[in-house]
């Protein structure tokens, strides 16, 4: 397992990034973290995981950086072979 404490990607280091994706990513992601009591009122909590997927290169893990950098979490990078128990 990889931990990033803080990473310092922003959206601006994504080429290509559409503006309706990202605004999907800060509203998934980023602003149930950063504005947890809003999303409590409604009974809304933080989502349980999002699932980036693509072929290599595409910009999944910068993604998830830039995400993280926002909501000023902690990255957590793990392999699917690691989630399994042996």
């Amino acid at each position: 397992m990889e931990v990033d404490e803080k990473p310092m990607k922003d959206y601006n280091d994504i080429g290509g990034l559409e503006k309706q994706i990202l605004y999907k990513l800060v509203e998934t992601i980023v602003l149930p973290m950063t504005h947890k009591e809003r999303f409590q009122k409604f009974g809304v909590g933080p989502p349980e995981g999002v699932l980036l997927y693509g072929p290599p290169g595409t910009g999944k893990t910068l993604i998830a950086h830039a995400c993280v950098a926002q909501a000023n979490a902690t990255f957590l990078k793990l392999a699917g072979p690691q989630l399994v128990q042996t």
